[in-house]
């Protein structure tokens, strides 16, 4: 190699050869690898450069490896291998991170090391990114890292992180931290101690040995609950956690992470957000922190698919650090049955003034708000904004959205709402805005000077996504996440691991009679005759009224309205009894709670497909599942989600399913 520095000879690869060096003049290559460079394919020779930039910017002079390689295979080849000895225990080197730098190989950026069946470990260096997709379980062993605003300090219990297909994908980004007036060989020492009870000697050391200041050790592990083992049992639900790559790789990074669970992505799939994004959630935390005449009211608007969701939820983790996926027991629910409120708004704006009237300003409230944002869904807006008052809209805009005025405190004065007349003409058409706030409910501390409504402020915010959901397949992503999400619940129904899993048509339902609940179909006009046909394999909620439906002596029992009342949770009519009047109810709600519930609502929220066609242990014609169906009829081809063409599913009136089997 002692020609290294030789230009290169004029040749029929000249061209590329002299771009390469001129964009990075340090990588020099000699005599024979640049004739290998003449004979390779731009594949190869764009791998090659990869290579030799990996090794650049992870310090390491690869010509002085290459000859210390060279140089011990010499002298391997002229003297005998010596024997080698045989470990012996011996104690633990007071340093285990020095090391002949001579002898370091080039490590990826980020470096990714295996750790044993199922683990590995992620080394960060500081303002650095990991994007992946794939679930896994995520403990900071050292250092503070963040996921979709989620913050992870050393010494905090292990995260488990879903990022899904249907979304971007997320990143693990390492941030700054403060540091003790300590030296280096103190911070590693504290850092050594720190990974002893999670990693060996051997990963101890080379954690050591790629230790560097500011930067962020995470151990990855391979996720396993019962919630995904019970999601992933499914045929076809597998695939949305995790994604085979299309072309197979024997790299020790895609093996060690496949071990996981996960697969590294290039950055520009994960989430990128904006420089008004940024701004907007430093202003509003900045705002929750330090407001002392209550707590902000932020309600986000937009049209579809410009990220109000990951807006919010973003926004939530940097507010409350909470863990970000798992479902909650909110504190105040209604089940409204329907994915939009076309239709039924007066039904809509009722129940978000009863929900609304159970927050007490004790912490920062974020409301996200519908799509639609044209025509009477503007004016339903415009009627939100004035009920809600708002601290602080946040209006989304993006190059495919369709236009949207600015909704200033201005335009939202002059304007009529659907419901509400501007301030100018000083009356509304159903209600009046003073009638409404006289009817929260404030703390004691709050009655004596009540909050003004006063005019918001306007932060705008432009969001470019370069994955965009196309109508086309809107459809299709909304059916994935609402399935995942009742999977998730029903979840709820396993025992914990390492129990096996247990098929719902195995687990034991509730019994409850007829005249004990009262039944109501929100989303249609049912004939009283064909309500058990509407009931039957339905997703039902469980709901509490202030009616009471006891002292009828027969059932069922028909609401003639929708009653805005209280959700306590869901559930499955997996089978009626007629003979008995009973509803066999499959649900997670605890025992101590059921016993309050007095109504079902039945609405467009279906069961999904996999859990009617997918009955383990089922012989012979599978239960609520045929093929016989006629799409003619008036109302059978209304879509719920999103209808698969190949089979269709639907109840059959009064037949109690084979798998279901009485309360002993």
């Amino acid at each position: 190699m002692a020609d290294s520095g030789l230009l290169l000879k004029r040749g029929s690869c000249r061209s590329t050869w002299l771009r390469a060096r001129k964009a990075r003049p340090q990588l020099i290559l000699s005599r024979r690898p640049r004739r290998r460079l003449g004979t390779l394919r731009w594949c190869g020779r764009r791998r090659l450069r990869r290579r030799l930039l990996q090794a650049q910017a992870a310090g390491v002079d690869w010509r002085e490896g290459a000859r210390q390689v060279s140089r011990a295979a010499a002298a391997g080849r002229k003297t005998a291998p010596s024997p080698i000895p045989s470990p012996t225990p011996a104690s633990e080197p007071e340093s285990e991170f020095e090391s002949a730098s001579s002898c370091r190989r080039p490590l990826l950026i980020p470096p990714v090391r295996p750790v044993g069946p199922g683990r590995a470990l992620l080394l960060l260096p500081v303002e650095q990114g990991f994007t992946f997709s794939g679930i896994c379980r995520v403990t900071c062993l050292y250092g503070q890292v963040q996921v979709f605003g989620f913050t992870i300090s050393q010494g905090q219990p292990a995260r488990d992180i879903f990022s899904v297909y249907t979304h971007s994908c997320l990143s693990i980004h390492a941030l700054h931290y403060s540091l003790p007036e300590k030296s280096k060989k103190e911070l590693k020492r504290e850092a050594r101690n720190l990974l002893k009870s999670h990693l060996n000697l051997d990963d101890r050391r080379w954690s050591m040995q790629n230790f560097s200041l500011q930067c962020s050790i995470v151990l990855l592990e391979h996720l396993k609950t019962a919630s995904v083992n019970f999601i992933t049992s499914y045929p076809g639900s597998s695939y949305i956690f995790v994604q085979e790559s299309p072309t197979p790789q024997i790299k020790p990074e895609y093996l060690a992470l496949r071990s996981v669970g996960i697969r590294k992505e290039k950055k520009r799939k994960g989430l990128q957000l904006t420089e008004s994004t940024l701004s907007a959630l430093e202003e509003l935390v900045s705002v929750s922190c330090e407001e002392v005449d209550g707590c902000p009211v932020i309600l986000v608007c937009g049209s579809q698919d410009v990220g109000k969701s990951t807006f919010n939820r973003y926004l939530i983790n940097q507010l409350l650090n909470p863990p970000f996926t798992h479902l909650r027991t909110p504190q105040k629910m209604v089940y409204y049955g329907k994915p939009s409120c076309k239709n039924n708004y007066e039904n809509y704006i009722d129940i978000i003034k009863y929900v609304f009237s159970a927050y007490k300003r004790e912490s920062p409230l974020i409301v996200n708000t519908m799509g639609w944002v044209s025509d009477q869904g503007l004016l339903l807006l415009i009627d939100l904004i004035r009920l809600l008052s708002p601290s602080h809209v946040v209006q989304f805009r993006c190059d495919h959205s369709k236009y949207m005025p600015d909704l200033t405190p201005q335009y939202v004065d002059d304007m009529d709402g659907l419901y509400t007349k501007s301030k100018t003409k000083m009356r509304n058409r159903r209600f009046r805005l003073a009638a409404f706030a006289d009817a929260l409910e404030f703390a004691d501390e709050e009655k004596e000077s009540p909050v003004e409504f006063t005019g918001h402020k306007l932060i705008g915010v432009y969001t470019d996504f370069t994955y965009r959901i196309t109508p086309r397949n809107r459809e299709s992503h909304n059916k994935i996440l609402r399935d995942l999400t009742i999977l998730s619940y029903l979840s709820q129904l396993q025992p914990p691991m390492p129990k096996p899993l247990s098929p719902l048509h195995s687990l034991t339902p509730y019994q409850v009679p007829f005249n004990a609940v009262a039944l109501r179909i929100t989303h249609s006009d049912v004939a009283p005759t064909h309500i058990l046909y509407a009931v039957n394999a339905s997703w039902v909620g469980l709901c509490k009224i202030q009616d009471d439906v006891r002292g009828y002596t027969n059932g069922p029992i028909l609401l003639a309205q929708t009653p805005i009342c209280d959700c306590l949770g869901f559930g499955i009519c997996r089978g009626i009894d007629m003979e008995k009047r009973l509803y066999h109810i499959l649900t997670p709600v605890p025992p101590e709670e059921l016993r309050t519930v007095n109504c079902l609502l039945v609405g467009a929220i279906a069961i999904p497909h996999c859990v009617l066609k997918c009955q383990r242990g089922i012989e012979g014609t599978v239960p609520y599942v045929t093929t016989d169906y006629n799409f003619k009829i008036p109302g059978a081809s209304e879509k719920i989600g999103a209808r698969e063409p190949e089979e269709a599913h639907k109840e059959k009136p009064y037949r109690r399913p084979k798998f279901c089997r009485k309360m002993k």
